[in-house]
C-alpha cells in the first residue's frame, strides 16, 4: 500500500477528476518547486470512483477561478498544524480571463495580441461561456 505523509502546513487540492491532476500540477508550475509536493493519481474515491490529488507543503497563491474552470468539483484544503483550517469548494467561475481563447477569427482578440481573452458564464448547468468582445460561445467539457 502506498503511504504519503500528512503535511503540517500547506495546501491539499482534492477531488480532482482522475487524469486532470498532471495538467493542474504543470499549470501551477509545481515541477519547479523547491518545497515538497506530491501528485497522487487514480486514488480510490467513494464519491467519484477515482480521483487525483495534489499535496503542497507550502502556502502558495493559487488561481481558484482557474482550478474551478478546469474541474468545478475540486476541493482546496488549507492545512495548518496538520489540520484542515479552511475548506474551499470550487465551482465554475462567473468570469474567466486568460484561461481560454476565443476561436472567432473576427474577434478583436485574434488581431490584437495584447488583449486578454475574457469570458462570462451564461449557463452554469451546461458550462457555457460567452466571449465578452464578440459573443462567441465556448462550452466547458467536464
Amino acid at each position: 500500500m502506498l503511504y504519503i505523509d500528512s503535511i503540517s502546513k500547506g495546501i491539499v487540492i482534492d477531488h480532482i477528476k482522475a487524469g486532470y491532476g498532471f495538467s493542474i500540477f504543470k499549470y501551477l508550475g509545481l515541477e519547479k518547486a523547491d518545497f515538497t509536493v506530491a501528485l497522487i493519481m487514480n486514488v480510490p474515491s467513494r464519491k467519484f470512483g477515482r480521483k487525483d490529488l495534489i499535496k503542497i507543503e507550502n502556502n502558495i497563491d493559487i488561481d481558484l477561478a482557474m482550478l474551478g474552470f478546469i474541474d468545478p468539483n475540486i476541493t482546496v484544503n488549507i492545512i495548518q498544524d496538520e489540520k484542515i483550517i479552511d475548506k474551499i469548494n470550487l465551482s465554475l467561475p462567473e468570469k474567466v480571463e486568460g484561461i481560454i481563447q476565443c476561436k472567432n477569427p473576427r474577434c478583436v482578440t485574434s488581431n490584437e495580441r495584447d488583449i486578454v481573452h475574457k469570458f462570462t458564464l451564461i449557463d452554469e448547468e451546461k458550462g457555457i461561456y460567452k466571449c465578452e468582445y464578440c459573443d462567441q460561445i465556448y462550452s466547458w467539457e467536464g
